[in-house]
């Protein structure tokens, strides 16, 4: 009789296959399947088919049916591992900031599979950092608000607002969430940068504020992944930014 496999959640980081992490790396040449997501650098997925393991697409996408399809993960999961095999479900930055892995854990959990959760850098810290962007400072703020930009607006606008501000997938919300802010009193000259490609070759940084940051990734025509700062920490290290950044006018 075949034993039950094992799964390993692996983060990958947020974009720059140099930022996965020694712990997954080993996880992945342990695994015998890889199930990959949709935002992992092709870079990284060259370097793993090097390791001459089955890799599976299983990336999903604002368009797809996401229960369909996180049904289909599931099931691969557990017919995968009632094989004896040991499955990398390999996620983009950290498996469970907004990566849905908690839903997959559920199942796991459910089905009685053995999991380990590798952790991973996350695009919230891993792209303002290598953009030399503070989240905190001593001075001009000692929070952190993380929201996505699919989340009801009105409702986590609402929250005290005093610190940063991370969000993700804002890009189509960003106006929204401005006004909200502006209205509840964030001033609207509040400094904005929207990091798109974060770590990656193609990075682009449009930097802008509170009442031109929507108006700005328009005109940029934003296609790939984005992260929005917003708060005063964008503006002191402003000059450091722009040293990278693509700028629209």
């Amino acid at each position: 009789m075949v034993g039950k496999g094992k799964v390993y959640l692996i983060g990958a980081g947020p974009g720059d296959p140099e930022l996965l992490t020694l712990k997954a790396l080993k996880s992945l040449k342990n695994s015998d399947v890889i199930l990959y997501d949709a935002l992992i650098d092709y870079r990284l997925i060259d370097e793993l088919k090097k390791l001459g393991k089955k890799m599976i697409y299983v990336g999903k996408r604002s368009w797809d049916d996401g229960k369909k399809r996180q049904e289909y993960i599931n099931y691969l999961l557990k017919e995968l591992t009632d094989q004896g095999l040991t499955v990398a479900r390999l996620k983009g930055g950290d498996p469970l900031i907004f990566g849905r892995g908690c839903i997959e854990i559920e199942f796991l959990e459910k089905e009685n599979i053995p999991y380990e959760v590798i952790p991973g850098v996350s695009s919230i810290n891993g792209v303002t950092s290598s953009c030399a962007i503070p989240l905190t400072h001593p001075e001009l703020s000692s929070s952190v608000l993380i929201v996505s930009g699919r989340a009801d607006v009105v409702k986590w606008c609402k929250t005290p607002l005093e610190g940063t501000i991370v969000v993700l997938m804002g890009k189509d919300t960003i106006d929204e969430i401005a006004r909200e802010l502006i209205k509840l009193g964030r001033d609207k000259k509040t400094p904005v940068a929207a990091i798109e490609n974060g770590t990656l070759p193609n990075q682009r940084i449009l930097i802008g504020t509170l009442s031109d940051i929507g108006e700005k990734i328009k005109r940029a025509n934003v296609k790939g992944p984005l992260l929005i700062v917003i708060g005063e920490v964008v503006e002191k290290f402003c000059k450091r930014v722009i040293a990278n950044a693509v700028r629209t006018e």
